[in-house]
């Protein structure tokens, strides 16, 4: 089932794992070595993440995150708002670690417009960056999965991302929106509550409301048919909060026929792979 090798898998579930624990810890890691620093720009959710040590063993020392509004399918349409999420990010990792990030890596959604990717680039800037490297969110992903021969599906808050790897080298790239906040519209209208309610009932509830999700996950399913009409062949590898949901992938995996890998935390996958980009 997972085509990348299960030791692999193993090595990246290990590493989600520690992310997590930096996450819900008040106590940051070592900052050891040199740092790598990553700045996720989401539609529900600003991550940023502080990574030390050498390329072949980098560690997540710190790992905050605030609720942003900031963002609608991965487009900054708030940006004095993105930056001040950002800023204060950056200066509760900064007090924690004793240090000062200069410089940092950012994320757009593939296939937006230059000028959408330069604004996320922008943000990090105004909030105290004096560098900022870009990545695409699918590309990000795939720093951390490693996936060989498989297909990378990162389901944000607006976009569902999608890339198809083959020997390890991306050979399609596109994106489709339709993501979490179109599955709370869902379970607001279902249930009648207010976005941010069912947002919450989601996570609280996930048996009561993933009957209720199931229309909407096949939705982002049939995006992801649309764009893997090539690469129907290869497994799914799932990435991303909007999907974290116990069911979903196998809701994913029986509605299309195919494979579809999940992993613990998969809010962090994206996270950590655009701090890893960063040069």
């Amino acid at each position: 089932m997972r085509s990348n090798g299960t030791a692999l898998v193993s090595g990246v579930e290990d590493l989600l794992h520690r992310a997590a624990e930096r996450l819900d810890s008040a106590e940051p890691g070592d900052a050891v070595g040199p740092l790598q620093v990553g700045v996720d720009l989401g539609t529900a959710s600003c991550v940023l993440t502080v990574l030390a040590g050498p390329d072949d063993d980098l560690r997540p020392v710190w790992v905050g995150r605030e609720s942003s509004g900031a963002l609608r399918d991965g487009v900054v349409v708030d940006f004095a708002r993105a930056a001040a999420t950002i800023g204060r990010l950056k200066q509760a990792a900064e007090d924690a670690l004793g240090v000062t990030l200069e410089a940092t890596a950012t994320a757009y959604p593939p296939c937006v417009p230059l000028a959408d990717a330069r604004a996320c680039r922008f943000v990090c800037e105004a909030a105290g960056f004096d560098r900022v490297d870009l990545v695409d969110e699918v590309t990000a992903a795939q720093r951390t999965l490693q996936v060989v021969d498989g297909v990378v599906v990162d389901v944000g808050g607006g976009s569902t991302g999608v890339g198809v790897f083959r020997r390890g080298e991306l050979v399609a790239l596109d994106d489709r929106p339709g993501g979490g906040h179109h599955l709370d519209l869902v379970l607001a209208g279902a249930l009648g509550l207010s976005l941010s309610d069912a947002e919450a009932h989601k996570r609280t509830h996930p048996r009561q409301s993933l009957p209720i999700l199931v229309p909407g996950l096949q939705r982002i399913a049939e995006n992801v048919r649309a764009l893997t009409v090539e690469a129907a062949d290869l497994p799914l590898h799932l990435a991303g909060g909007a999907l974290m949901i116990d069911g979903a992938g196998a809701v994913l995996s029986t509605y299309l026929e195919r494979t579809v890998v999940t992993y613990p935390h998969a809010l962090l996958i994206t996270p950590l792979g655009i701090a890893r980009s960063a040069s």
